[in-house]
């Protein structure tokens, strides 16, 4: 198995010179990561088993997906695949939040259904707000894993680099207009509208 996070391969590379109008370019930063699943068989009349994401390796293109790496009696551990972890300068925020929390995680997200073995690799994502909308989903399972050594350096460098504070401006009551409130009282006007 390789021993590094290499950045993406989708990562984006020089655009060949067009003359058709391009968008900016995406300041995201990506790294392949892959990860290893475990089937635990569980004692349920309705469920077989259960899966759960349980680390993160570098990525191995030479391993198909679901590729079995250990087995014992009662669970079976697979590679479920290659995902990307990508950055945006936008959420550098969260990432800060993630990183700042004594734990820095990434979350695995796994949905059942699909081809054998009936679950597949979603996403893996470093932004804890992503979570969010996936707990809402239901089915899917999400697993919030320790964030490999050189992933917490490569998203530190990345907070550094686009992280920016912004400070807290407490908002201040506008001061009633008593003239305004005579004129509502005068008139008959309601007072809020």
């Amino acid at each position: 198995m390789p021993s590094e996070f290499p950045p993406s391969s989708t990562a984006p590379s020089a655009a060949p010179a067009s003359t058709a109008p391009t968008s900016p370019p995406d300041r995201a930063e990506r790294r392949s990561v892959g990860v290893v699943v475990e089937r635990r068989r569980v004692d349920n009349p309705w469920i077989e088993a259960r899966w759960q994401p349980v680390m993160l390796v570098p990525a191995d293109p030479t391993l198909p997906d679901w590729s079995v790496l250990a087995e014992r009696p009662d669970w079976t551990r697979h590679y479920a695949g290659t995902a990307e972890i990508a950055l945006f300068p936008t959420e550098a925020e969260n990432y800060k939040h993630n990183l700042d929390g004594g734990s820095p995680s990434a979350y695995v997200i796994l949905r059942p259904g699909g081809p054998a073995p009936g679950v597949r690799l979603l996403a893996v994502t470093a932004d804890p707000g992503e979570i969010d909308a996936h707990a809402e989903a239901g089915d899917d399972v999400i697993e919030a894993l320790p964030l490999p050594i050189p992933l917490v350096l490569w998203m530190d460098g990345f907070v550094a680099r686009h992280f920016v504070e912004r400070p807290f401006h407490k908002r201040k009551r506008d001061r009633a207009d008593p003239e305004a409130l005579a004129l509502r009282r005068r008139t008959g006007l309601p007072r809020h509208g």
